[in-house]
């Protein structure tokens, strides 16, 4: 019996053994394959750092464009920004959440600190997930070189709050603490709700009442009335602004693919702003603006003072087109405004090269020129007067008036300095010519190209002499022992030819032509 019993525990234990064998193997393969059974899906990271502009708006388009075309279904937006233009944030805002959304999954992954119109963008985005340490919040609408006050400031918070209440009705957010990150006077408190064990916000004036329903003897005060809300990432994924805090992009992947039950197919391909679109941008921020505004103006206002044309116009010629071709790409200039422009241009060298003295034709120019500069200080179609409609517009045209402002008042310091001291400058005195001086009975002196033993020739309307190069229309006339720089009326002479000066515009001799008789 005793024999029996042992060989029967000998036969169950073997069982046993091999039982828990068997389910170690099967164990052992179920993740493997849990994760075949798991659907594949693509990822794409689209990188949106720096200042948001329309430039970055654009590259935005074109990139997630590529993604989508490429299969991406999960797209994971870089952000690292401390904002820029609220109207492009808007656009953003717009894209990610009534285009992009219906197409892909959007998340916001903020690799430094997502800062007014950044933070505008990233609860735009369906998640947000955070890099341990980083920031996001503070989205009050501010003016560059002005201060927003009193139904100004209202209008400009009305507009951006909405697009805050937009973005946490559709993608899940605490409305109340997005409405903090714009607007101050705004106290946001944290309530426990005894009945759902969750966390509520609720603003100060709007704190609930029953003691029974919410924990209100240890409620939390999160912003006071004069602060914005800017929160760390430990803290927005406490609040529910965040999904996820994490350490690297590896970490946010792997949040996503077992949150959503997905597998991740080899590495996400990597969009970032072509050469192109970074340089366009950084052309038309106002500090560069203003700069190729100065040299523009520097080159034209030295053309004005020398004959012919020569480096300076060519210089102006090639800052007037980076300026239009910039603002072109960004969608600021239309093809009204740049015909404007080009139409003022050429009315400026007729007057200049052609017509004698100043008139008509250099007033329109001047005027067309203006007009196409300040029409693409602000977005509008063609069809549209060029005049702001909304705060983002005004505060789009202020930014183009400051980097004008700054261009034309850096170019009228450099153009002082350089009539005042580059004629004193041996090897630069020929950039510029010295102002003519007035002489008695209407002599002048003037610019001469080969000077005689004299330094200074004078010469006075009626002189005649004698044209040395062909005049088309600018040129060089010999006048008793010197060859003076000259303009013809509105005609191209040949060499040899006759010529009587009509008229002495400080630096600019007009000559027409005379019989030989």
């Amino acid at each position: 019996m005793k024999k029996l019993l042992w060989r029967f525990g000998v036969v169950l234990l073997c069982g046993l053994f091999f039982q828990v064998l068997s389910l170690s193997a099967i164990s052992s393969e179920e993740p493997n394959n849990l994760l075949e059974d798991l659907p594949s899906v693509k990822a794409a990271v689209i990188v949106c750092k720096g200042m948001i502009d329309d430039g970055l708006y654009k590259s935005i388009r074109r990139r997630t464009q590529i993604a989508l075309d490429d299969g991406a279904e999960y797209l994971i937006y870089e952000i690292g920004t401390y904002g820029g233009l609220l109207e492009s944030g808007d656009d953003i805002s717009k894209y990610f959440i009534l285009d992009v959304a219906k197409k892909a999954h959007t998340v916001a992954y903020i690799t430094t600190e997502a800062i007014s119109a950044g933070a505008m963008i990233s609860v735009s985005c369906q998640d947000i997930i955070m890099l341990e340490n980083t920031t996001i919040g503070d989205c009050a609408p501010i003016m560059l070189g002005g201060k927003l006050e009193g139904v100004e400031r209202e209008k400009a918070e009305s507009f951006t709050r909405a697009t805050f209440d937009r973005a946490a009705e559709a993608n899940g957010y605490p409305a109340t603490l997005l409405k903090a990150m714009v607007s101050m006077q705004t106290e946001v408190y944290r309530v426990k709700n005894l009945q759902t064990d969750k966390y509520e916000f609720f603003e100060g004036d709007r704190l609930p009442k029953d003691a029974n329903e919410y924990d209100l003897d240890n409620k939390e005060l999160i912003v006071r009335d004069d602060e914005l809300l800017t929160l760390t990432a430990s803290k927005a994924f406490e609040y529910g602004i965040a999904r996820s805090q994490v350490k690297d992009l590896a970490g946010a992947l792997d949040f996503l693919a077992e949150r959503d039950g997905v597998a991740f197919s080899g590495e996400p391909m990597v969009l970032k702003t072509n050469w192109s679109e970074e340089m366009v941008r950084w052309l038309n921020s106002p500090a560069v603006m203003g700069v190729l505004i100065m040299l523009a103006l520097l080159g034209v206002y030295i053309e004005f003072n020398t004959p012919g044309i020569g480096l300076p116009g060519l210089v102006a010629v090639l800052c007037f087109a980076v300026i239009i071709g910039s603002k072109y790409l960004v969608g600021l200039a239309n093809w009204v405004e740049v015909a404007l422009f080009v139409v003022g241009m050429l009315l400026l060298m007729v007057e200049i090269f052609v017509l004698p003295g100043f008139g008509i034709a250099g007033f329109l120019g001047i005027t067309f020129i203006l007009a196409g500069l300040f029409g693409m200080l602000i977005k509008n179609p063609p069809d549209k007067l060029p005049w702001p409609q909304t705060q983002f517009d005004w505060q789009l045209f202020a930014n183009g008036v400051l980097g004008l402002s700054f261009g034309f008042v850096g170019f009228v310091v450099l153009a002082w300095l350089l009539t005042k001291y580059l004629p004193k400058l041996e090897f630069l005195s020929g950039l510029i010519l010295v102002p003519a001086a007035a002489k008695r009975g209407g002599e002048m002196e003037v610019s001469m190209t080969a000077p005689s033993e004299s330094r200074a020739v004078s010469v006075k309307v009626g002189d005649i002499g004698e044209v040395v190069s062909t005049l088309r229309p600018t040129g060089k006339a010999k006048f008793g022992g010197a060859i003076v720089d000259v303009v013809a009326e509105a005609e191209f002479l040949d060499k040899e030819t006759k010529v009587e000066i009509i008229g002495i515009h400080g630096n600019r001799v007009v000559v027409k032509a005379v019989s030989s008789s």
